[in-house]
């Protein structure tokens, strides 16, 4: 049996989740459901591109993956079923697939159209559900609905170059448990517009010069612990998905707080990176 992943803004203080799983036993009673995340903000697709796709890669072939973000269809925002990088994606056609896609290209994509659908305020439980039990019972996506090729693209959410190639304008896109920043600029993009410059990264009034691999690259192990940098000092890394990301090494936001409050940060603001 196929493992079925959500990924929603529900939350966990109401009902949604339990009654989303339920139905999906009720379905299939030996179903394997994973939840990838109920903490996405609100509507936020920027926010829920990022951590699916970072997490479906870790997942088998041939894994189900339920989008529970604005879901409500409308004529702009049609169910789509997608087959991506060998993973099956059902989700309205809000931008999130357009944002993986931005690197992968679906091998298929179908206009959901199921028969006698419940057109009610919870379509991921009465549509998307039952795409994804059909799909792990083995069914096609010919079956769902019929090929779509108008998936929405966001190209506000991508980095942008100016001034010749000196300047990348980026944005905040996620902000983690630690309070550590992650912005929309990729490794690639970066050193694609770098060419081995020397830069200065913009986070409202600080400045960053260097950017490192890992965490622990702050520290200095040559010199005395009284001299290094360490706990409570910013950074700026290529995090594990290669995005720059701005941290404060071994931050808890309950004591030396973390980037975002530190630096006065939150989604969508804005990130800059000058090339010297």
């Amino acid at each position: 049996m196929a493992i079925i992943t959500l990924t929603t803004d529900f939350g966990i203080k109401d009902h949604f989740v339990g009654a989303l799983k339920g139905s999906i036993y009720k379905e299939l009673a030996d179903a394997k459901i994973v939840d990838i995340s109920h903490g996405i903000g609100p509507f936020n697709i920027q926010e829920c591109a990022y951590v699916l796709s970072n997490a479906y890669k870790s997942f088998p072939d041939g894994t189900i993956h339920i989008v529970g973000v604005d879901a409500e269809p409308t004529i702009e925002n049609q169910h789509i079923a997608v087959f991506l990088d060998g993973h099956y994606f059902i989700t309205a056609n809000n931008g999130v697939i357009g944002l993986l896609t931005s690197e992968i290209n679906p091998e298929k994509v179908v206009h959901i159209n199921i028969p006698n659908p419940v057109h009610g305020s919870f379509p991921v439980m009465d549509v998307f559900v039952q795409v994804a039990c059909h799909i792990a019972r083995g069914g096609t996506l010919e079956v769902v609905g019929k090929p779509f090729d108008q998936l929405k693209e966001l190209k506000d959410f991508l980095p942008s170059v100016t001034d010749n190639g000196k300047k990348i304008n980026g944005s905040v896109i996620y902000i983690d448990n630690y309070g550590n920043v992650v912005t929309n600029i990729k490794k690639k993009f970066f050193e694609a517009y770098r060419k081995g410059r020397e830069f200065e990264l913009n986070a409202r009034t600080t400045k960053i010069k260097q950017i490192h691999n890992k965490y622990s690259d702050i520290i200095n192990f040559d010199l005395e612990k009284s001299s290094r940098r360490g706990a409570g000092d910013i950074l700026a890394l290529f995090n594990s998905s290669e995005y720059i990301e701005l941290a404060i090494y071994k931050s808890d936001l309950n004591t030396v707080g973390g980037a975002s409050t530190l630096l006065g940060l939150d989604y969508r603001d804005t990130i800059t990176v000058n090339f010297l």
